[in-house]
């Protein structure tokens, strides 16, 4: 074994295949009893691998400029690329996300998985990192404890989201221990919480579509969810992290129509008329509605629709969340994204400081970071 990777997940398996095609017997170790089941969690809705769109729009999608060479040396066109190489096919839906046609997760994994093992590439499942041992690296395994040691090591255990699938963040105190510098974590690509008012419950589950979502001088269009907690989905994700770090959010129900015109279609309803049946005249979907009466009181139903106040509770925890911010952060490590504290470690995946939203971004930057420790670029 001349490298050695701890975790299964796409950052890890990327970084055991560029090692792998550069020559070096490469040994996975994975805890779970599967490898790659947060990647399965996220293509049940279909996997979205990548977004279709110019490199530098794509990198500006992420607070960290530092991915840049990693993204410009994996981004979206190669990542289309090393799809279809897999014998996956792949379609740019209207939004510009990139999918494969067969939507799901588990053929591609399927197959790239028979490339590893061509390649050589040694799997175990159910070896789960302990810690240090020494200057080794401690499992518990099937078999009981083991310890390894391998020239090059690549951490690739994932952030703090969705714990139950693997990424845990329980190697932070080990880290530290070794003078590593690890940031918290937070939740990121989250919903929000809400009190909601009993009238609200009927909703529950229902789409907001073709809105406009406000925070932090920042504007998208997009769909979010009611439901019992409160609001999730694409449209609420995009601006998540401005709206976890304090800004305020607001909605535009309309976004297509002016204020202006607003008041005009009002001021020839019938004096006396109902909320209800004004903003049925609208146009507004029963979602909406409901949330004008909910948030809206005490305002103009011009404002109320134009520029809603959301009264959030607070992000939800990070183990309902999409991804996670903080970990490793850039100067922790070199260029080759190896631990100053520990030669021979190197990070990827989200165990590094790094966020974007979803849309194929998340993805691609975990395949960016593990294909760059392997240390064979593309261009």
């Amino acid at each position: 074994m001349e490298a050695l990777v701890i975790g299964a997940g796409p950052a890890g398996l990327m970084a055991a295949e560029t090692m792998a095609a550069r020559g070096l017997r490469v040994a996975v170790v994975e805890g779970k009893p599967s490898v790659g089941r947060k990647f399965l969690m996220a293509g049940k809705s279909g996997l979205n691998v990548t977004k279709d769109e110019p490199l530098p729009a794509f990198t500006a999608q992420y607070d960290s400029d530092w991915l840049a060479p990693m993204l410009a040396d994996f981004g979206p066109r190669q990542v289309q690329d090393w799809c279809r190489a897999l014998g996956a096919e792949v379609f740019t839906g209207t939004s510009g996300r990139v999918f494969p046609v067969a939507m799901k997760g588990s053929p591609l994994l399927r197959a790239w998985l028979g490339r590893l093992a061509a390649q050589g590439v040694t799997i175990r499942t159910r070896w789960r990192w302990t810690g240090f041992d020494g200057d080794g690296f401690a499992f518990d395994t099937p078999d009981g404890p083991q310890v390894l040691h391998a020239p090059k090591v690549v951490l690739a255990l994932g952030g703090a989201s969705w714990p139950r699938l693997g990424s845990d963040a329980a190697w932070v105190p080990w880290l530290r221990a070794k003078g590593v510098e690890v940031a918290p974590f937070r939740p990121a690509n989250m919903g929000f919480g809400v009190d909601w008012s009993p009238h609200m419950a009927r909703h529950f589950g229902s789409a907001v579509k073709g809105a406009a979502l406000l925070a932090g001088g920042r504007r998208e269009r997009g769909e979010f969810v009611i439901s019992a907690r409160g609001l999730e989905g694409g449209g609420i994700y995009a601006l998540s992290a401005r709206v976890r770090d304090g800004a305020a959010l607001a909605l535009d129900l309309m976004p297509d129509v002016t204020a202006a015109e607003i008041t005009t279609r009002l001021s020839r309803m019938k004096p006396g008329e109902s909320t209800t049946n004004r903003l049925r005249k609208l146009g507004l979907a029963p979602a909406g509605m409901a949330l004008v009466q909910e948030w809206g009181r005490g305002m103009a139903l011009e404002a109320a629709i134009k520029h809603l106040p959301a009264r959030l509770t607070g992000p939800r925890p990070i183990a309902e969340a999409i991804s996670s911010a903080g970990g490793i952060p850039r100067a922790a490590v070199t260029d080759r994204l190896e631990l100053h504290a520990l030669p021979g470690v190197f990070a990827c995946g989200e165990m590094l400081d790094w966020e974007a939203p979803t849309g194929g971004y998340l993805l691609t930057g975990c395949w960016a970071t593990g294909r760059w420790v392997g240390g064979l670029k593309t261009s």
